[in-house]
């Protein structure tokens, strides 16, 4: 009995072999776990970095729709909207779109019209914001008022706030599947702890007699079951970022589809990986552990 004892302290004990029939299934459940917590993550980071994007190029743009008063061409009255908000703090530049560029913006709504021109087509200004601090719609709709100019203002609010909220709510989407998979892992390897010691209830009986603590018992099945969920964590990671890598270089540099741009640094999100799935084996062995062997005594 003493030689059961003679061990170091955080290494496992004879009673508890290294290796078991059983791990194979263990790592191979594990690891898909881990697979489908990589692509959740890089997919979520994707996501947030499109949408930052999107937001970002809304953000430093706005445009203003005229309709022209009176006798006033429409060319005339877009020339003057754009040079009356040219002068307004926050507004980087201001340009009257060619008739041209709005014919096109609308032809893909009205099909092929071939008399585009004899429609009461109004004309565009596009306007550049300034980045540091960009002019808000409500100061270039008293601009162009103050100008005499009919026209409305799109500062593209409304798009950027369902960014944003697509953006948030692909965020917690992500984190709930996270910790789905986080669940699912840990269940996977309680499941595998009560297994162990079950099998070995009567060793656990006799080293209780001989005095070893609940912890010290614990503590092999918790070190043991981080270091099969580490391994397994790893070969889940090294899949995802094999499958993310191939994704990009499929996609032509872009990731999956233009609107989900995967960067190569996004792969970099499967490092934690296996530290992520021994901590999370580590506590689940722990608990399972210290409650079954409370119960033996």
């Amino acid at each position: 009995m003493s030689d059961l004892f003679d061990v170091g302290r955080w290494k496992p004990a004879p009673f508890l072999p290294e290796r078991e029939s059983r791990d194979g299934a263990l790592i191979f459940v594990v690891a898909v776990l881990c697979f489908l917590a990589c692509l959740t993550a890089m997919g979520v980071i994707a996501a947030n970095r499109a949408a930052s994007g999107w937001t970002g190029q809304l953000t430093g743009e706005a445009t203003v729709i005229i309709r022209p008063r009176g006798g006033e061409t429409p060319d005339a009255a877009a020339a003057r909207a754009a040079e009356a908000l040219s002068g307004v703090p926050g507004v980087a530049e201001a340009r009257a779109l060619e008739p041209a560029k709005a014919y096109d913006l609308i032809r893909p709504w009205l099909g092929d019209v071939s008399d585009l021109e004899d429609l009461p087509v109004p004309r565009l200004v596009a306007v550049t914001l300034d980045p540091r601090h960009p002019a808000d719609g409500k100061r270039l709709a008293a601009a162009l008022r103050a100008d005499g100019v009919d026209a409305t203002v799109d500062d593209h609010s409304i798009w950027i706030k369902d960014i944003r909220r697509a953006g948030g709510l692909v965020r917690w989407l992500g984190g709930g599947v996270f910790l789905i998979i986080a669940a699912a892992a840990g269940a996977v390897v309680a499941f595998a702890t009560r297994a162990g010691l079950a099998a070995r209830e009567d060793v656990v009986e006799v080293l209780h007699m001989a005095g070893a603590e609940d912890g010290f018992i614990a503590r092999l099945f918790q070190l043991r079951f981080a270091r099969v969920a580490g391994v397994a964590g790893a070969a889940g990671a090294v899949a995802a970022a094999i499958v993310a890598g191939g994704l990009r270089i499929a996609g032509g540099g872009g990731g999956l589809t233009p609107a989900l741009p995967l960067a190569w640094g996004d792969i970099l999100a499967v490092i934690p990986c296996p530290l992520i799935a021994a901590l999370v084996a580590a506590a689940a062995a722990r608990f399972t552990a210290m409650k079954l062997i409370r119960a033996m005594a």
